[in-house]
């Protein structure tokens, strides 16, 4: 039987923005090599693998490159898959293992609400040469287990961006997440997302780094509830809910791509 494969537009509403991701609903595990490989062919920010264990299933997810230990955009197409093709019940909670513990996800109208770890950042001193690669002053630099945070002038200059990738790929984190307050009333903070040695030059809408994004924002704003709006050329709109040491992130999703795995399915 050849393997299914769905790509969901993630943080979107339609079809084309947001975050894509790659979903693959297994019967049983398969080795690392593998998903890797398919991961490449999908060429996507993330690729994840699911399979039914205890009661949910395990998810892996991996880049083009390598594999990702926290992804919240490729969680949340696994959950509107998971959903919308009749593996679970819609009023069910979809239940994940993975190599950074138990996520949830649940329905609430037309979003879906994911429990996630905060990833709280703490200050660092300034790596050098990262002001010149991101081409602007820095009000703050800090970093988590994954990324660097780094805090921008201005909304103009966030969106002027044009990093030097090469120097963000040697530095010793996952990516680069840049941010600061909007100008919009719609939105708390905007950001952009850069992750080139993970394969990912820059991530359209990123849940991980609104897993740092949000208690940043949360001491600065003295808010429990905000709106994030990634800049990217395909943005991506995450609605944030801190609650101690989780946060809630909400997002929508759209299925634009359905296909198979015809060779390599052993």
């Amino acid at each position: 039987m050849n393997q299914k494969i769905t790509l969901v537009d993630a943080f979107a509403d339609r079809p084309f923005s947001g975050n894509p991701a790659g979903v693959c609903i297994l019967t049983e595990p398969r080795d690392a090599s593998w998903m890797q490989n398919i991961a490449m062919e999908m060429n996507a920010a993330e690729t994840a693998f699911l399979h039914p264990e205890q009661d949910g299933y395990r998810l892996r997810w991996f880049s083009p490159l390598v594999e990702i230990d926290l992804c919240g955009h490729a969680t949340l197409a696994s959950a509107h898959i998971l959903w919308e093709d009749g593996h679970l019940p819609k009023e069910e909670t979809a239940r994940f293992y993975t190599n950074s513990g138990l996520l949830t996800a649940v329905r609430n109208n037309n979003w879906i609400e994911m429990d996630f770890p905060a990833e709280r950042e703490t200050a660092i001193e300034t790596p050098p040469g990262l002001s010149e690669a991101l081409g602007t002053e820095l009000v703050y630099v800090g970093q988590n287990r994954f990324d660097i945070l780094a805090e921008v002038t201005s909304e103009e200059m966030l969106r002027m961006l044009n990093p030097d990738l090469a120097f963000i790929a040697k530095l010793p984190c996952r990516g680069v997440m840049v941010t600061t307050r909007s100008d919009s009333p719609d939105y708390d903070f905007i950001s952009r997302f850069f992750a080139p040695s993970a394969g990912i030059t820059e991530d359209p809408a990123t849940g991980s780094s609104h897993c740092c994004l949000g208690p940043y924002w949360s001491k600065k704003l003295n808010k429990s509830e905000m709106i994030g709006y990634q800049a990217s050329r395909r943005s991506g709109l995450i609605k944030i809910k801190l609650n101690g040491e989780r946060i809630i992130l909400c997002g929508k999703a759209v299925t634009t791509l359905r296909c198979e795995l015809l060779n390599g399915i052993d």
